[in-house]
């Protein structure tokens, strides 16, 4: 069990980039989804052990990352944003490296955990390609396996799909997948897709707050009802926007198109009920401050 309790963090200005988080995380995938600047990465770090925060508490199974983050180093595992990979080696060259400097060596040894890990994200068959070469993806991929290395209790992944092809994305996910079925995998993401393909339980972060806490289920049937979508003239788009809760804006055989949540007023003319998708449940929230049915915190 994940346990974040009360946590902030402030910066010099003021900023207050954490308010209070408070989250219980159990065994298994759990999102954050938020946009950019929400201060997902802040908490990261801070989970990770890279950051102090200003107060609260983290506990990983009872012990405390906050006060010595490097007794629990061993259980953690982390792919930043920007992982940074020399170019000119290999991926086994690289991966070995970073084992060493980790002191993993596993029961066969270094090499054979070395391929054993590049064969659990699928680049078993790039073992001996320069990292230079590597795709999104790949390098994604290669990132999952040093952050899997020692067999970690918890892995936390921060913005693992941003630029990834949907082909990247989709191999990404399965090898995400495979990770959460015996260990706690915290998930960071401002893609809402990442969310709906691969957790039952997430948390939305707002300036700093969690705003809800619910699954993707109740995400939906939260505001079932009340999203309406039409096609619209130009010149009634400023006046859609300013009057309605706009959570998509589409384009359709060129013709412009519009989905409003709407639980207490009829919709505009031409607008008919559609049933809700995750996105529009996270747009709401982040337009209403809240999930009507939603939990908020933990």
């Amino acid at each position: 069990m994940l346990e974040i309790r009360s946590l902030t963090k402030g910066y010099p200005g003021p900023v207050t980039a954490l308010q209070g988080v408070d989250l219980e995380i159990a065994e298994g995938m759990f999102g954050l989804v938020g946009p950019n600047g929400s201060g997902k990465t802040t908490l990261m770090r801070i989970v990770a052990g890279l950051l102090e925060a200003t107060s609260g508490e983290v506990l990983l199974d009872g012990e405390d990352i906050l006060t010595d983050p490097a007794r629990v180093w061993s259980k953690l595992g982390y792919l930043p944003q920007d992982f940074g990979f020399y170019p000119h080696l290999t991926a086994a060259a690289m991966l070995r490296h970073i084992l060493e400097l980790k002191g993993v060596t596993g029961p066969k040894g270094v090499k054979a955990a070395v391929a054993e890990l590049l064969e659990a994200v699928n680049l078993a068959p790039a073992a001996r390609q320069k990292i230079k070469a590597f795709s999104g993806g790949m390098r994604q991929r290669l990132g999952i396996a040093q952050a899997i290395a020692g067999d970690p209790r918890l892995v936390i992944v921060d913005e693992p799909t941003a630029g990834l092809d949907p082909e990247e994305r989709l191999r990404f996910y399965r090898v995400l997948a495979e990770l959460a079925q015996d260990r706690i995998v915290l998930l960071s993401t401002h893609i809402v897709e990442d969310v709906a393909v691969l957790c039952r339980n997430f948390a939305v972060i707002r300036k700093g707050m969690i705003i809800a806490r619910t699954t993707p289920p109740e995400a939906r049937e939260s505001i079932a009802g009340a999203i309406f979508e039409g096609e619209v003239a130009p010149e009634e788009l400023q006046e859609l926007h300013r009057a309605r809760t706009v959570t998509q804006s589409l384009i359709a055989e060129g013709r412009q198109r519009l989905r409003i949540y709407e639980p207490n007023v009829d919709p505009p003319p031409g607008f008919r009920e559609v049933p809700p998708t995750l996105e529009d449940a996270y747009l709401v929230m982040m337009r209403t401050g809240g999930l009507p049915g939603a939990v908020v915190s933990a």
